[in-house]
């Protein structure tokens, strides 16, 4: 069961009155992340063989809705356009209709398609009227007397006049289609399960609950009384439910890092910082909401830039706007970063797979696995991670590609040899470690009985050889 605002056991911001700044943003306690993010062939790619995926964003089930709007009854440009396969969504009408259901997504797919029909309607007339043009055109170069001349011209100009109008009509019905047809989520894998949340499926179970002999503490009595945490200071200086990191806090957080960092980076993943500011149109093309009315995503005001939510969005559009060889997929990198957003989660040792049905999955995810962990303060297992397999939704968007590198089929009349149609790749998301939620699990998860903290055994190389947190001397 995953998370939501009302039940989450980590500390919440005050409201946005409390936190105004020239930005006027707010900022959600937890914000470091290790996110990994994978490019590949248009095989349906596997999740990358880590024991826990900790996940740094998970968006509405509703689709993004693109930052364009509808004024005055006129349709403003798109900021940008995705590699929609309209043809394939009418052809498999019914098939998109249910998964916009089971996903329950606002998509109005019916309008899409009656808007589809309209363009390629205007689409045909547009062009008979360019070839009625192109024949008065070649009509006009032989000899002709001046009346029939005159009658051509007048012709032409007419024919001129109705195409620029129905050009410009064309333009339009692209537009509103394209905004449209952005809301549609991706397909869903056959196997997931179709419901709520309550309908995921538990596909693995790896330890079990620490049984405690003594009274268990939460993490913040436990940052407490051994002086890790400092709340008051971090009121006073950012607002209410921000913190300081202190002592063998600062230590563990560093450690989880080039721990992690170590890891990955034995499976061939690439280590990249991101920029913590991208542009709106980036944040939409991979499939989140920058400024809709249920957004995760901090916007900041009289610009086109964001806040990152997650490092995924940097990550996804460092290729944007190009073809990628195949023999370079796939592409695995894995991006430290803050990650600033009004979702919270959680942290423990004991854990299990969830494969999340239908009406939990994000607008890009074709199928999403989120890990739960035991937490001893809720007594309950609580979700601190997913990995979604997000197929071509991301890429037709960020427009990444790839030449697929077998024999072309044919060659040219000039006897050059033509190159295979490029492909979309497809994109791989989860997290590698959510810095702070990992601090809570280890800090409830190993906490004893006379109040330390032990560190577990994998860790102690990071953190300088630190095997146990134990109360401070007063």
């Amino acid at each position: 069961m995953s998370f939501r605002r009302d039940d989450s056991p980590f500390p919440k911001n005050g409201d946005d009155s409390n936190l105004v700044s020239l930005f006027k943003l707010h900022f959600r306690p937890f914000p470091k992340t290790l996110n990994l993010a994978l490019f590949s062939r248009q095989s349906p790619p596997k999740i990358p063989p880590f024991t826990l995926l900790i996940r740094a964003l998970s968006a509405p089930a509703v689709a993004a809705a693109p930052a364009t709007e509808v004024s005055n009854n006129k349709v403003v440009k798109p900021q940008w356009k995705a590699a929609i396969d309209f043809k394939w969504i009418r052809d498999n009408k019914e098939l998109v209709a249910v998964n916009i259901k089971n996903r329950n997504s606002n998509a109005n797919l019916e309008l899409v398609l009656e808007l589809y029909d309209k363009m390629l309607n205007l689409q045909k007339e547009v062009e008979r009227l360019r070839g009625e043009r192109n024949n008065v055109a070649n009509k006009m170069k032989g000899k002709l007397e001046p009346s029939e001349r005159q009658k051509l011209i007048e012709e032409g100009k007419n024919l001129k006049e109705g195409l620029m109008t129905l050009e410009e009509d064309l333009i339009k019905l692209r537009d509103e289609l394209q905004l449209e047809a952005q809301c549609i989520p991706n397909m869903t894998h056959p196997a997931v399960p179709i419901g709520g949340e309550d309908s995921s499926k538990l596909r693995n179970m790896v330890g079990s609950p620490r049984t405690f002999h003594f009274s268990v503490k939460d993490h913040l009595q436990i940052g407490k009384e051994l002086d890790l945490f400092d709340f008051d200071a971090a009121a006073e200086v950012s607002g209410s439910k921000f913190y300081y990191l202190k002592n063998e806090a600062v230590m563990l957080e560093m450690g989880l890092i080039n721990w992690t960092l170590t890891e990955v980076m034995k499976r061939g993943f690439t280590p990249l910082t991101t920029p913590e500011i991208v542009r709106s149109s980036v944040v939409e093309k991979c499939g989140f909401q920058p400024r809709g009315e249920n957004t995760q995503v901090y916007s900041i005001e009289n610009s086109d830039q964001c806040l990152i939510s997650t490092a995924e969005i940097p990550v996804g559009g460092i290729h944007m706007d190009s073809i990628v060889a195949e023999s370079a997929l796939p592409l695995k990198y894995v991006a430290f970063s803050h990650c600033f957003r009004t979702e919270a989660g959680a942290a423990g040792t004991a854990t299990r797979t969830l494969d999340m049905a239908t009406g939990d999955l994000g607008a890009p995810a074709y199928r999403k696995y989120d890990v739960e962990a035991w937490m001893p303060g809720l007594e309950r297992y609580g979700e601190i991670s997913s990995a979604s397999n997000c197929t071509d939704y991301q890429s037709r968007r960020l427009g990444i590609r790839y030449r697929p590198s077998e024999s072309p089929s044919a060659t040219s009349k000039k006897g050059k040899t033509n190159l295979a149609a490029t492909k979309f790749v497809h994109t791989l998301n989860a997290t590698a470690c959510a810095v702070p939620r990992m601090l809570v699990c280890l800090l409830e998860n190993f906490q004893q009985e006379d109040g330390s903290v032990i560190i577990p055994l994998p860790l102690r190389p990071s953190v300088g050889g630190i095997e146990r947190i134990s109360p401070k001397p007063r």
